[in-house]
């Protein structure tokens, strides 16, 4: 589905990533795992087209490199940045809205689907999000990238700054994407949200994956840990 090889990412004359290598498969939740500045939020932000990137970017064996991010978007691919880009006077409602892709395959969401997942939502379903808490407006956010309903959602730190009964939810929400056919690529701190819920594990560490693995392999590799994860 999504493969990654040799990739390199620039920030003018900053050079981030460094001969990248990553799989994502069809219907599967992968990690990628790091410290602050390890180059996890570039990686995917070179996948959609938003950073100056050389090497290979395939989706379904088409090359992304020199795509347009709205071009990538309309093959099939979904991104849930870390800063929450909400349209904070809309409503909650006409964020969804602004999400929905219209063609001919009938959608896998509606929002009765996000409103179901979501019962905050729906209750403030005429609220403006922009006052909203951080973990509503983390719901919202993800809800209206599904609403464009993509075949792979790439998630940016989902449950920064979030209190642990909405990390829950929101793992729980990531297996529901999953059961519905959509492949996850997550990005995050947390380990224990992401051991939970990954089938495969990718750890950074200077802009290069340094470990790839099974949630399993990961438990077992005090080092990997040590070194590249823990604080």
């Amino acid at each position: 589905m999504l493969h990654l090889e040799d990739l390199h990412a620039f920030y003018g004359k900053s050079h981030v990533l460094h001969g990248v290598h990553m799989d994502v498969k069809a219907g599967e939740i992968v990690s990628l795992l790091g410290r602050n500045e390890s180059g996890r939020s570039t990686t995917v932000k070179a996948i959609m087209g938003l950073v100056d990137a050389r090497g290979s970017v395939k989706w379904n064996d088409q090359q992304l490199i020199g795509s347009k991010p709205y071009q990538i978007a309309h093959l099939g691919i979904g991104y849930v940045p870390e800063n929450r880009d909400i349209f904070p006077k809309l409503t909650v409602h006409q964020n969804l809205m602004l999400g929905e892709k219209y063609g001919k395959k009938k959608a896998r969401w509606s929002f009765d689907d996000m409103y179901r997942m979501f019962p905050r939502l729906k209750e403030r379903q005429h609220t403006a999000a922009g006052v909203m808490s951080g973990g509503e407006q983390q719901m919202l956010t993800l809800c209206r990238t599904l609403m464009g309903d993509p075949d792979l959602i790439m998630i940016d730190e989902p449950t920064e700054g979030l209190a642990p009964k909405i990390v829950e939810l929101v793992a729980e929400y990531l297996k529901t994407i999953k059961d519905r056919g959509v492949s996850v690529l997550l990005v995050e701190q947390k380990l224990t949200i992401a051991l939970e819920i990954s089938e495969r594990c990718y750890v950074m560490g200077h802009g290069s994956i340094v470990f790839e693995g099974t949630p399993a392999d990961l438990r077992g590799n005090a080092y990997i840990r040590k070194e590249w994860l823990e604080v």
